[in-house]
């Protein structure tokens, strides 16, 4: 509106003599005082109110969540993956809580209603069992569904999961009733499947919000590089050792077992919590005599029992190979994420395969 018209848009009144100081005075007053109602006697300035920038400062950041994608990850895998994707542009919520094993868990109602407004859900495959009834029961035709194992190379085995019968199975997901169980879903704890992982994970949030494709594509190569460093550093340490036969308490390194030239012997099956039999637990002690293994992996989510009486039993110790299927409290407490727990794990496989 042009200074000096009403609001309706009049013409102004001739000026009355004098109007030229009466007119240097209104010159003085800042235009907000008028859009704010306040007045002024004549010939007097008021003060601009000062700007609340606490309020401005809210919306900004309200208006900026609004704009968030809104990522639902199943556990700490696919969660740390998410976000080092994500970076600031998304919020990323993890349904199973840390310390609790995922071979097992199930979503509650609450988790139902936030897979239900996802944006984008982001699972591994196979061992989220729970998923696919989820994602159905929960339906939301605008939400993408990402299950970032798919179409990798995955090892098939069997319950007593016997290394030597394993082989590979180039898996389509559209296997048979009752048959995802024989497939290793561990894909996240070998460095090079893990980078296709996060390729995965970038290709869903592009397409669910174009606009922020630069930046996801800008993250995940930064991590990409992260998990190359990473699977170097494990090529590099672990192509020379004495030993290549290691036994843990669960089937869950044969990728990086696969990857490395090494052998992994485990006492439980694909679950952690598959009780050996027996004549397995026999002969696995037969096994570890013979290869002088002096080192028996437990997991820091899995009562360590068997592992522990395994390695009493030929005289051998424990020590800690992770799985991260979830964080502990101490893993929080040291700032531990992905990369560092694999450095962890690549430093015990180095000392337990050169005793």
């Amino acid at each position: 509106m042009l200074a000096g018209c009403s609001a309706n848009g009049s013409a102004p009144a001739a000026p009355a003599q004098g109007s030229n100081a009466a007119a240097s005075s209104a010159a003085s007053v800042p235009a907000n005082s008028a859009a704010s109602g306040s007045t002024a006697a004549p010939g007097t300035s008021v003060p601009a109110a000062a700007p609340d920038k606490g309020a401005a400062s809210s919306a900004a950041a309200q208006a900026n969540t609004a704009k968030k994608l809104k990522v639902v990850a199943t556990f700490y895998p696919m969660v740390e993956f998410s976000k080092q994707v994500a970076g600031d542009r998304a919020e990323v919520i993890g349904l199973i809580p840390a310390g609790a094993e995922p071979h097992d868990w199930e979503p509650s109602a609450k988790d139902m209603v936030q897979l239900k407004e996802a944006d984008v859900f982001v699972y591994n495959g196979i061992v989220e069992g729970w998923a696919e009834k989820a994602l159905q029961s929960a339906a939301n035709d605008k939400r993408l569904a990402v299950e970032a194992s798919k179409g990798l190379d995955l090892i098939e085995g069997s319950e007593d999961e016997d290394e030597d019968e394993d082989h590979d199975h180039k898996a389509d997901h559209n296997h048979e009733a009752g048959h995802d169980h024989a497939l290793d879903p561990h894909v996240w704890l070998d460095p090079a499947l893990a980078q296709k992982e996060v390729a995965a994970i970038q290709a869903a949030f592009e397409k669910a919000d174009p606009a922020g494709k630069d930046e996801y594509k800008k993250n995940a190569e930064a991590y990409i590089a992260k998990l190359k460093d990473l699977d170097a550093a494990f090529k590099k340490d672990l192509s020379g050792v004495k030993h290549k036969e290691f036994v843990t308490q669960h089937a869950a390194f044969g990728y990086l077992a696969k990857n490395y030239g090494l052998t992994q012997v485990p006492i439980a099956g694909l679950s952690p919590e598959q009780e050996p039999s027996p004549d397995k637990m026999a002969g696995i002690v037969k096994f570890a005599k013979e290869k002088q293994v002096k080192t028996i992996f437990f997991e820091t989510l899995v009562d360590p029992k068997i592992a522990q009486t395994i390695a009493k039993e030929i005289g051998a110790k424990t020590a800690v190979l992770n799985p991260l299927e979830g964080l502990t409290d101490e893993d929080k407490k040291n700032n531990l994420d992905y990369i560092g727990i694999m450095k962890n794990n690549l430093e015990a496989l180095k000392k337990a395969l050169n005793e």
